[in-house]
C-alpha cells in the first residue's frame, strides 16, 4: 500500500478509492516493505514538518519513518496513461519531491541530521520567517490547515492541481464549502483554473491545490462573521 493511500497499487496500478476522508480522521500511514501501519494521532509537542526529498525517493523515505512510528503523509493523484493499448492508472506525486511528517523537532532533528539511512532527506525552509540567528527556520504546517489539505487530496482525484496564484482567476474573497461530490467537505475559495470552476486552497509557505471543477450548486458560502 502507498503512504495514505486508500487503493491498492498493482505493480504500479491502482483502483481508485471508495472512501471518503471523515471530518476527523485521517488514513492511516503503511510502509509498502514492511506493512507497518501508524495511525494520526494529535499529540502535544508533534508538529507537521515538511521534509525535501531528493532522487524520487518519497516513498522509500516514507517507508523509512512509518517502519520508526512516525505518521507521514504524501500528496498523490492518480495519472492515466495506454501501455499496448490498455489503460493503466498510476499513482504521482501531487507536489514532487516533498514528504510531510506528524513528528517532534528532536525527531525531525535526527531523521535530518543524524539519519545515514535517509540521508538524501532535508528540510523545506520557510522563506517568509527568520529565527534568532536570523536563519529560515523548517517549514511547519499548522494542524487545521493540514486537516483541510488531506481532506482535498486523500481521494487521489485525477483532476487535482497543484498550482501558483497566477494561474488562478479568484472570484471574490469568499470561503466556501463543497457539500456534494467526491470533494465534500473540503475548504477553500473559488477560482477559475485551467478554464473551469474550482475550489481553490492555500498550503502556507508551499502553493495552491485546486480541486476538479464543481458545480455552483455544490458549493456553500461559510459565514466568518
Amino acid at each position: 500500500m502507498s503512504t495514505l493511500s486508500n487503493v491498492t497499487p498493482r505493480r504500479g496500478e491502482v483502483n481508485p478509492p471508495s472512501t471518503r476522508l471523515a471530518p476527523d480522521a485521517f488514513p492511516e500511514a503503511e510502509s509498502s516493505k514492511t506493512g507497518v501501519s501508524v495511525r494520526y494521532a494529535p499529540a502535544p509537542g508533534k508538529r507537521w514538518y515538511v521534509f525535501r526529498v531528493s532522487y524520487g525517493r518519497g516513498n522509500e523515505a516514507s517507508d523509512y519513518l512509518v517502519e520508526d512510528g512516525t505518521y507521514t503523509y504524501i500528496a498523490k493523484k492518480i495519472v492515466e496513461k495506454y501501455v499496448r493499448g490498455k489503460r493503466r492508472r498510476y499513482l504521482k506525486a501531487l507536489i514532487p519531491n516533498l514528504l510531510f511528517a506528524y513528528t517532534t523537532e528532536e525527531k525531525a532533528e535526527e531523521y535530518v541530521k543524524n539519519t545515514p539511512a535517509i540521508s538524501y532527506l532535508s528540510y523545506y525552509y520557510n522563506h517568509f520567517e527568520r529565527d534568532e540567528q536570523q536563519k529560515n527556520p523548517p517549514l511547519t504546517v499548522a494542524d487545521e490547515e493540514m486537516n483541510r489539505f488531506v481532506r482535498a487530496t486523500c481521494n487521489m482525484s485525477k483532476h487535482l492541481l497543484f498550482v501558483q496564484p497566477s494561474q488562478c482567476h479568484f472570484k471574490g474573497g469568499e470561503q466556501v464549502r463543497i457539500i456534494d461530490g467526491e470533494f465534500a467537505g473540503v475548504e477553500g475559495k473559488v477560482a477559475r483554473v485551467a478554464g473551469q470552476q474550482r475550489v481553490v486552497l492555500s498550503l502556507s509557505g508551499i502553493g495552491l491545490i485546486s480541486t476538479a471543477y464543481i458545480p455552483t450548486a455544490f458549493l456553500r458560502r461559510i459565514d466568518t462573521d
